[in-house]
């Protein structure tokens, strides 16, 4: 893989470290644990520790720890005992009493906020605890000398100095991106390319909305798609503004050469003069008879950041159908998943509904694409209709004492710090079997 052979074993703090470079996405979850199964073949080594840099990815190590165990027990002939670090929970106690004495291979996953910052709780590790007969269970895991393996290491900062204190036989560090002066000792290497060359991870094809410079005129557009037809010309589906009784409303329509946008829109005057000419599907362009040429994914006129976010919305819902389509009979499930920027534009309790702006726009154009949808293909047209639309699609954030959802960052006086509270996460991180399930009807997220 052409890596450089280390003159010299790098270790810090008495314990060497070693790099594992691999590309998000190409399973080194799995990887860390077949090596510990391989580890304790080889040489015996039985104790381990996983330490992640948030809680999210905590609960993501241990549900795959869970739904691999029977895969490797028929590897292995044995199981893992995991467990999160926790030690208000009882049975984690147990667990981290027996992590130093067992012949088992006993594993504890650790977010580094659980000993590694200013909190009661996290200071538990280093006091001498009743319920552990007046041992600390920093004592406890160090006298076991585990074998550290570290989750996106770049993440850690200045908790990394901390690790010694679990005085470990050695440290694994597995990331896509290592910082270049804190990669020891590199044994394997999957980049992006070697990724991607190996069809262990898929290409990103971008669907960009680019807002053109105003043509002029107040004349809104928006080319949504050209629609190619193998006996008649073809259309596009065309946004534009139309005089209705309730005012004027942006309304997305199929078009054909030398339709006129101003009588399509009840005779809008900023439209005088938008005849179709052309309708070029070589080009995904749109030309009119005033000289304006629009492509696909391209606007015209005013467009507020609202309407972007409806297109986005939209042009997420088309694409997803496209691809859920092809892939239905296959048994495969398509998620697609809404970045967003607070909570409140998704849920709004001020609300009656509790809904905010995008789950409404959300829902209004995932009932206008599904009654555009062809008529053929039964069966999935029968899933599409099994379920309501306000049961396709879930919030996902941080969830408040009162079960209300909250911004993933919670405000402290002093920072911003990333919230522990797990329950956001629980579809997500610990059901995915029933996520990834057609019964479950949620699709978006």
């Amino acid at each position: 893989q052409g890596l450089n052979t280390s003159k010299q074993l790098a270790v810090l703090d008495g314990a060497p470290n070693f790099s594992i470079e691999m590309e998000t996405g190409t399973g080194k979850t799995y990887v860390y644990t077949k090596t510990m199964f391989e580890l304790n073949k080889k040489y015996g080594w039985s104790k381990f520790i996983i330490m992640v840099p948030s809680v999210a990815i905590r609960e993501g190590v241990h549900k795959s720890l869970e739904i691999t165990a029977d895969h490797f027990q028929e590897l292995y002939g044995k199981k893992i005992r995991f467990s999160i670090y926790n030690t208000q929970n009882k049975s984690n106690i147990v667990n981290i009493k027996n992590f130093a004495v067992t012949s088992n291979i006993e594993v504890l996953i650790m977010n580094y906020q659980a000993f590694a910052t200013k909190s009661k709780e996290s200071r538990k590790i280093y006091q001498k605890l009743d319920s552990m007969q007046s041992e600390k269970p920093i004592d406890v895991i160090s006298r076991a000398r585990p074998i550290l393996i570290i989750d996106e290491p770049q993440r850690f900062g200045k908790s990394e100095s901390l690790f010694k204190e679990f005085n470990p036989l050695c440290v694994l560090r597995y990331s896509a991106t290592h910082k270049k002066d804190k990669k020891y000792n590199e044994v394997y290497r999957l980049d992006a390319i070697d990724a991607y060359n190996q069809k262990l991870v898929k290409k990103i094809k971008v669907k960009g909305i680019e807002v053109l410079g105003n043509s002029g005129t107040n004349s809104y557009l928006f080319l949504d798609a050209i629609n190619i037809h193998p006996k008649r010309y073809p259309t596009a589906n065309l946004e534009f503004e139309i005089k209705q009784k309730t005012g004027i409303k942006k309304v997305l329509r199929k078009i054909s050469e030398t339709d006129n946008l101003f009588t399509l829109s009840n005779e809008l005057k900023q439209y005088q003069g938008f005849i179709v000419k052309e309708i070029n599907g070589l080009h995904n362009t749109v030309s009119f008879t005033n000289g304006i040429t629009i492509g696909v994914g391209q606007s015209i006129g005013e467009v507020d950041e609202q309407h972007i976010r409806r297109i986005q919305i939209r042009e997420t819902i088309k694409s997803h159908i496209e691809k859920e389509r092809a892939l239905f009979d296959k048994g495969i499930k398509v998620l697609s998943l809404f970045f967003i920027d607070e909570v409140v534009k998704y849920r709004d309790y001020e609300q009656a509904d509790d809904k905010g702006d995008y789950a409404r726009v959300f829902e209004e154009e995932y009932q206008l694409a599904i009654v555009q949808r062809d008529a053929v293909d039964d069966e999935y047209n029968q899933y599409l209709d099994a379920h309501k639309t306000d049961t396709i699609h879930k919030g996902y954030f941080s969830v408040d004492k009162k079960g209300k959802l909250v911004d993933s960052i919670s405000k402290t006086k002093s920072e911003k710090q990333e919230s522990t509270d797990i329950s956001a996460y629980d579809l997500i991180m610990k059901n995915k079997e029933r996520l990834l399930s057609f019964d479950e009807p949620t699709r978006f997220i």
